[in-house]
């Protein structure tokens, strides 16, 4: 945990009148007032995060609790690097993927930030069934599209987009977007009753989960093939490795 003092200066000047009616400073008072604010360090929680239920996933050491979707253990692509949990690239469509698996969640506020190489692509997961029958996250779970918005080599469709619902919620991401290499946050805001993303602090999407319209883009989109794509209420969180170098950070969450 790291602190930061603020200095804050008054200068206190007091005028009397002197000769030939001129006024000058007689006695000047300089104080100086310290204020404390908690800054939370680098993987680390706050004490009033801590205070209001959120809990860390990732504390910049290991990588205890994480493992390959459908796998017991941490893929090769996979590292701590310099405190941070990184992606190298070498997955695909199929595998690379990794899981929080000590723990699912249904409710939740999900908070991290990322930076992505240039021209990459990735993307988060919750609500992952980690079950054989899936080869991977995305047969179940709805995804937070991570992306070289900029920089993408091929041109985006609006589903595919930064900050997107990726296939089903279309997002508006207009003076959000970074270029690539450069810290973004995210944040996620889960109930049944709505649910809500954010990027750099901005809301880029917003929608009702298996509502009627959910279930019609469900029907009639991408995941029409995908039968239990989004219907798990509880699950596991995840990070994709699609092919691109990916960093994350302060990954942190609460239930709701």
């Amino acid at each position: 945990m790291k602190k930061k003092t603020l200095s804050i200066f008054a200068l206190a000047a007091v005028l009397s009148a002197c000769g030939g009616g001129k006024e000058s400073a007689t006695e000047a008072e300089v104080v100086e007032v310290a204020v404390t604010e908690e800054v939370a360090a680098v993987n680390a929680l706050t004490e009033e995060e801590k205070s209001e239920g959120w809990q860390l996933l990732f504390d910049g050491k290991s990588a205890e609790g994480w493992r390959g979707y459908a796998a017991k253990e941490l893929p090769a692509g996979w590292i701590i690097e310099d405190e941070l949990f990184v992606a190298l690239g070498k997955g695909g469509d199929i595998g690379g993927d990794v899981v929080y698996g000590a723990e699912e969640f249904g409710e939740f506020e999900l908070k991290l930030e990322w930076k992505i190489a240039e021209g990459g692509n990735s993307g988060i997961f919750y609500h992952i069934v980690d079950e054989e029958k899936h080869k991977a996250p995305y047969y179940t779970a709805p995804e937070y599209q991570v992306i070289d918005q900029i920089g993408f080599p091929q041109k985006l469709e609006m589903w595919q987009s930064i900050g997107a619902d990726y296939g089903m919620y279309t997002p508006d991401f207009e003076g959000a977007v970074k270029p690539a290499g450069e810290w973004n946050t995210t944040r996620i805001v889960f109930t049944e009753d709505k649910a809500e993303y954010f990027l750099n602090g901005k809301k880029t999407v917003s929608f009702d989960p298996w509502s009627d319209d959910w279930k019609q883009r469900k029907s009639e989109g991408k995941w029409k093939d995908y039968p239990d794509y989004g219907e798990a209420k509880s699950g596991y969180i995840g990070l994709q490795d699609h092919g691109a170098k990916t960093w994350y950070k302060n990954i942190k969450i609460r239930k709701l």
